[in-house]
């Protein structure tokens, strides 16, 4: 049951439960302003972000990627539908997951589905990753930056050689 349902069930209406409603928000919880999100088929998901950060995340670089197990994704940055992971804080989202280049050189991944309610809406935002559905931000590591956030989110490590992107956990 959402917070307004159980209010609502317990007689809160009108002015009362939007009075109550917001003295429950925290100033953590702001939405941020929104972003234009390009549409995307449902299996190859894109979107781009904007703006840049320092790493907080140390992505495997240089690496023999035939090595690496437990793939989950591998992306050819030179298709087109990787394009927004040219620039620096541009993302897609494929499979369930959001790939994102944090700083030059450096790639984030991270699981779409937020903790906070089971919804698919995970984007990368300038330095976080920041669900759209009801405003959770999460750390480059995971962690919470809200109430909404509590719970963290998934992370996985990130190899690149500079041609290919492999996310695996």
């Amino acid at each position: 049951m959402k917070r307004h349902e159980f209010l609502k069930s317990i007689g809160f209406r009108g002015a009362a439960l939007m009075a109550v409603l917001s003295a429950c928000t925290k100033a953590e919880d702001s939405v941020l302003p929104a972003l234009t999100i390009s549409p995307a088929s449902p299996s190859t998901g894109s979107g781009t972000g904007t703006g840049s950060e320092t790493g907080t995340t140390t992505p495997t670089t240089g690496t023999d990627l035939s090595t690496i197990t437990n793939r989950l994704l591998t992306i050819d940055l030179s298709a087109s539908s990787s394009a927004n992971l040219k620039k620096v804080g541009g993302y897609i989202t494929q499979s369930g997951i959001v790939v994102a280049q944090s700083s030059s050189g450096v790639f984030v991944a991270a699981t779409q589905t937020c903790t906070h309610e089971p919804k698919r809406q995970v984007i990368f935002n300038v330095n976080e990753y920041y669900c759209t559905a009801h405003g959770a931000r999460f750390s480059l590591t995971g962690s919470g930056k809200n109430s909404f956030g509590s719970r963290g989110l998934t992370i996985y490590k990130t190899a690149t050689d500079g041609k290919t992107v492999v996310v695996y956990s």
